[in-house]
């Protein structure tokens, strides 16, 4: 297959392959796609590591990184320059009630307390502060592809970026929110519908896409619940030049998705998902669970903006993943995990799906015909 970004990155597939799982990005990049290795969770010393071994098991196939740069964040006035600075002023901001209803929530479901080793990250790529010096490592690396995942990436970034000789790509839920990404620099747009896990908008991703390629005179991207070729053959159709991928990576073989979400995910139907608050304080598209009913109840204080919702939550959900309470288990998932029903390899999902979009292309090329 060939499009503007297959020559762009020199990549044989224009499949993107979005993950926290390093395994899986370094899968998606070998069998000729582009793995993106979620950047959000990692201290800077932990993405070396990820990053390292990326560079060792990819046999020199272009991967990309993801960063979470928001434009907009409760703290990005503060002028403060380290995360532990800025950890501490934000901390203080955090109400004692919203503190009060987690702990009653967990309690409720007999979530056992973690120790002080597990205590875990409070605060990580939400914001400018944390998320640059993920860049730094980043561009450290031979990467091919820096994303950023909410909003338009800084110019300076941008610009850091192109001077090391890598693209740059940001998500998009409205054309108005494209053209911002243009006029920083960024070369690659992702459209993303709201079916979509994690972040997203309202407009749905048939309508998004042709919005978007009309809009923006840079190749596009189809992301928002697509995970087999048809859909992908559908994106081409609207404009798109490649597929931007998330949710179906987190049942492979390869991935590193807790095994309780894991099982949630494969028995799920696409209703099974709802855009919620409740994870960023931003709205992001999460399994379904009583997590998420419970920040919609009557007797919620409602949720925090960004970084401080995660912020408070963060210890809540590492008690969850430790815990026997299946029920209060959530994680960022689109709309296509109703069609996520068994466990294949990450090689076998990217064949499947050149072999399905080469059968829906032929398919449609028939109708054609006299």
């Amino acid at each position: 297959m060939r499009t503007r970004v297959t020559d762009m990155l020199g990549i044989d597939l224009p499949i993107f392959a979005f993950s926290h799982c390093r395994d899986v990005v370094a899968a998606v990049s070998r069998a000729g796609g582009m793995g993106v290795l979620g950047a959000l969770g990692f201290s800077p010393d932990e993405l070396e590591t990820e990053l390292r071994w990326i560079d060792d098991h990819v046999d020199g196939k272009p991967y990309g990184v993801d960063v979470v740069m928001p434009a907009s964040y409760v703290g990005g006035d503060l002028g403060v320059d380290s995360a532990e600075d800025l950890v501490g002023r934000l901390q203080g901001m955090i109400p004692d009630g919203h503190r009060k209803f987690v702990d009653d929530l967990l309690a409720a479901h007999g979530v056992p307390e973690l120790s002080g080793v597990d205590a875990g990250k409070v605060l990580l790529g939400w914001t400018d502060t944390t998320a640059r010096p993920q860049v730094e490592v980043a561009l450290r690396h031979p990467i091919a592809l820096l994303a950023n995942a909410l909003g338009p990436p800084p110019a300076d970034v941008v610009e850091l970026a192109h001077a090391k000789g890598v693209k740059v790509a940001a998500l998009a839920s409205t054309p108005r929110h494209a053209t911002k990404q243009v006029e920083v620099g960024v070369d690659i747009v992702v459209a993303q519908g709201t079916e979509a896990g994690g972040h997203t908008g309202e407009i749905s991703t048939m309508v998004l896409l042709p919005q978007v390629v009309d809009a923006v005179d840079v190749p596009v991207l189809a992301a928002g619940g697509i995970g087999n070729g048809r859909q992908m053959a559908a994106g081409m159709a609207l404009g798109a030049e490649g597929v931007w991928t998330g949710s179906i990576w987190l049942t492979v073989e390869e991935a590193d998705t807790s095994e309780v979400v894991k099982q949630r995910i494969l028995q799920a139907t696409s209703r099974d998902t709802v855009r919620s608050r409740s994870w960023t304080g931003k709205p992001a598209r999460l399994l379904k669970s009583e997590w998420t009913e419970a920040w919609e109840a009557p007797d919620s204080p409602g949720t925090l903006p960004m970084p401080l919702q995660y912020m408070l939550i963060s210890p809540a959900l590492r008690r969850i993943g430790r815990s026997d309470a299946a029920e209060l288990a959530t994680f960022p998932a689109g709309q296509i995990i109703g069609t996520m029903n068994q466990v294949r390899s990450t090689r076998d999902v990217v064949f499947g799906m050149v072999e399905e979009y080469i059968e829906a292309t032929e398919r449609l090329g028939r109708l054609t015909r006299d």
